[in-house]
């Protein structure tokens, strides 16, 4: 025991029990009154004494970081750890960043976290499987490779090029930033999505499924965005709950009454109008039908302002009063299915009759509770066509315009903008316009140009994930979730996913390896053209797929195989795979036991790539390609804010650790202030990060550095696996 005397109080420095004691001294401190004072009592307490200072600030703070992670062999870390003898291996599974820019703090949180648990693992003797990566496909990249060129003025080479050049780029960054945070990792062998190696297994997934039933081509409404030009997957939109939207109450004037309410109304053919609500009025010359709620109550009511007679829900009433600014007199009431056999007038189209349809996807939340039905710009609406044998025909073009089937008032106006103005004028000219008012609500918008989308039919393919949820959700149970809430989530997202469009009409991707007949238009596509289509992929690339002749990608021994034609009989597939497809099936390519122990992300991947992985596990695998997930929140302002270029409020972790050009402003705090607070946070909610908590980590190095982490249920819990 180290004893002091201070005054007439003795306190005791414990050392750890058999460790060496210190001889027992006993010294009187005085009040001194000057420096030198102090210095004779200093040598009489036997301390620790390191030459490290106890702070540093600046370029000696930077320099000596450096200096650390040099002569400790930091880079070292992760090979010497693979290379010595262990009785368990622990196996992260990286989710691959996005290679389409400079790192930003979201991928700090990531990224230690990551680093915080694997050196656990290190820690307990466990040798640790973690390989690094990138998805390095898709339209963002392409789009900020191509600055101000238009992709359809450059050969899909060209693009690729010009894609592949900026990812490789983005990715040399990347991994600068992540070695200069302290991640343990052989950062010369990451992988990546354009790897021959890697596009390889990826189109054998693919085959593995389309072998399954699984993967299938139809021409049915998707989620399509004109400022891209491509269809998009429901994991590639993000919905603005204040989206401004011009809403119409319109007429459909019966032509024929519904058999049933024929002896009651007969003497009113021609002056009654079913009467709907729509938020989309450019989708109006689309229509094919007016659906209804068979088992809810429906009247005929009377405007008391301009007697004209209306057939709306009867539920509705008090709130179209309200709306409209009239009384509805009931004339009578009747069950919906009542309505079944009803025809009504097209509004815009003269001559074009439509149907009244029973259909189960009809609500009493809003509008009429009649429901325009436009089947190719809806999926409800499609499954009424699918259903009734309606047509589904297409009047708008890639760019969001109607065309010539739209006819030539409305042909070449944008959807969104014009053309509705000119389908609401129409309405007016008919007299079928009630009344027009705007309406904010959610709806969907492109994640990467920021613009509304819309739905519209196109020939693409699909994977069921109806037929996947069961096993999916089976393979869950046997997952471990931290927190558990984000369970829940999952599911749900799950449940929510119907189909998956896999197919992009861009250049910068894996080609769909499907060849089609130049004359019928049918596809080939079987184990025999897709493996050897990997094969010349693993060997050269997916570039081969326009470089090489079509001989040598459809060559006459596979041609035999599928019982096909001559290779002049056919064209290749110009779409690409979706890339969450592309990092949905990483664990094929990059895990070498079944499971990852753990994959760590932020929350939006519940609904990207925590799925896109499970799904195409389960489907060639039937398991989880993990063993437990660990969600963590988002990276927000001090003030909670969303961080955002246009409130100046982003912070580049770069500056954090080298400062900005004003060092009162933005001092250089160094790689170990960013990790630290990463570890103090709880990362299970939002983390915050601004001067003060970065102010904050950095004291709390200076001051507790020796201290234990905090077992908040944040890191603590994360790297022991305990909640």
């Amino acid at each position: 025991m180290l004893l002091c005397r201070v005054g007439s109080v003795s306190w005791g420095l414990g050392l750890r029990s058999g460790a060496l004691r210190a001889p027992a001294l006993s010294c009187r401190i005085h009040r001194v009154g000057t420096s030198g004072d102090a210095a004779r009592f200093r040598d009489t307490v036997l301390l620790p004494h390191t030459h490290f200072p106890m702070k540093l600030n600046n370029q000696k703070l930077l320099d000596r970081e450096l200096q650390i992670q040099r002569e400790c062999g930091f880079d070292q870390l992760y090979t010497w750890q693979r290379e010595r003898k262990a009785k368990k291996e622990f196996c992260l599974h990286d989710g691959p960043p996005y290679a389409n820019g400079d790192t930003h703090v979201g991928h700090a949180l990531n990224k230690i976290l990551k680093d915080v648990r694997n050196r656990f693992e290190v820690l307990r003797g466990t040798r640790v499987h973690y390989v690094p990566g990138w998805d390095c496909h898709g339209l963002p990249i392409e789009l900020k490779a191509l600055g101000q060129l238009h992709a359809g003025d450059l050969t899909p080479l060209q693009v690729r090029r010009k894609a592949r050049e900026f990812a490789e780029a983005a990715i040399a960054r990347q991994r600068a930033a992540f070695q200069r945070w302290g991640i343990m990792a052989d950062w010369g062998n990451c992988y990546y999505s354009f790897s021959g190696h890697y596009e390889a297994t990826q189109l054998r997934i693919f085959q593995d499924m389309h072998s399954k039933g699984l993967v299938y081509q139809d021409y049915k409404p998707v989620f399509w965005s004109p400022s891209s030009r491509t269809a998009l997957a429901e994991a590639e939109l993000e919905y603005n709950s204040e989206h401004l939207s011009r809403s119409v109450y319109a007429t459909f004037t019966l032509t024929a009454l519904p058999p049933k309410l024929a002896p009651s109304l007969g003497n009113a053919l021609g002056k009654v109008s079913v009467l709907v609500w729509t938020t989309q009025p450019w989708t109006i010359p689309a229509n094919q039908a007016v659906c209804f709620m068979p088992k809810a109550q429906y009247s005929l009511v009377k405007r008391v302002d301009s007697e004209q007679l209306l057939l709306v829900a009867t539920e509705r009433i008090a709130s179209l009063t309200s709306a409209l600014g009239t009384d509805l007199q009931n004339v009578t009431t009747f069950v919906g299915s009542d309505l079944e056999g009803g025809v009504c007038q097209h509004p815009t189209i003269s001559g074009k009759e439509v149907p009244l349809l029973p259909a189960n996807h009809v609500t009493m939340a809003k509008g009429t509770g009649l429901v325009h039905t436009a089947p190719a710009h809806g999926m409800e609406d499609y499954s009424v066509a699918t259903h009734f044998s309606l047509p589904v025909d297409c009047m708008v073009d890639e760019e969001g315009r109607f065309n010539e089937l739209a006819g030539k008032d409305l042909q070449g106006q944008a959807v969104l903008d014009k053309g509705t103005d000119t389908v609401i004028c129409m309405l007016q000219a008919a007299g079928a316009l009630v009344k027009e008012e705007w309406c904010v609500h959610s709806y969907p918008y492109d994640w990467r140009s920021k613009t509304p989308v819309l739905f519209r039919p196109s020939k693409q393919w699909f994977i069921n994930t109806a037929n996947l949820k069961d096993k999916a959700k089976e393979s869950l149970q046997k997952v471990k979730v931290i927190p558990e809430s984000a369970r829940a989530t999952l599911m749900a997202k799950l449940d929510g996913r119907t189909y998956w469009c896999i197919s992009r009409q861009r250049s910068w991707g894996v080609p769909i390896p499907v060849f089609y007949h130049r004359e019928t238009g049918e596809a080939l596509l079987n184990k025999y053209t897709v493996a050897h289509v990997a094969k010349v992929f693993e060997e050269k690339g997916s570039d081969s797929w326009w470089v090489e002749p079509l001989e040598a990608l459809l060559p006459a021994d596979v041609l035999k195989k599928s019982n096909a034609g001559s290779v002049t009989d056919y064209e290749r597939g110009e779409d690409v795979l979706d890339i969450w497809f592309d990092s949905g099936t990483s664990w094929a390519a990059v895990l070498h036991d079944p499971h990852a122990d753990v994959c760590i992300e932020g929350k939006d991947q519940l609904g990207g790539w925590f799925q896109s992985s499970l799904l195409t596990s389960v489907a060639v695998r039937n398991k989880a390609p993990y063993k437990a997930l660990v969600v963590h929140g988002f990276v927000v302002s001090e003030k909670g804010d969303k961080m955002s270029k246009s409130l100046g409020n982003v912070i580049d972790p770069d500056i954090v650790i080298n400062g900005g050009p004003d060092p009162v402003l933005s001092p250089a705090y160094g790689a170990d202030v960013l990790r630290w607070w990463v570890a103090e946070s709880n990362v299970f909610s939002d983390v915050q990060i601004g001067p003060k908590t970065l102010n904050t980590a950095r004291d709390s190095i200076y001051k507790d550095v020796f201290r234990v982490l905090p077992s908040r249920g944040t890191v603590a819990s994360l790297v022991g696996g305990q909640s």
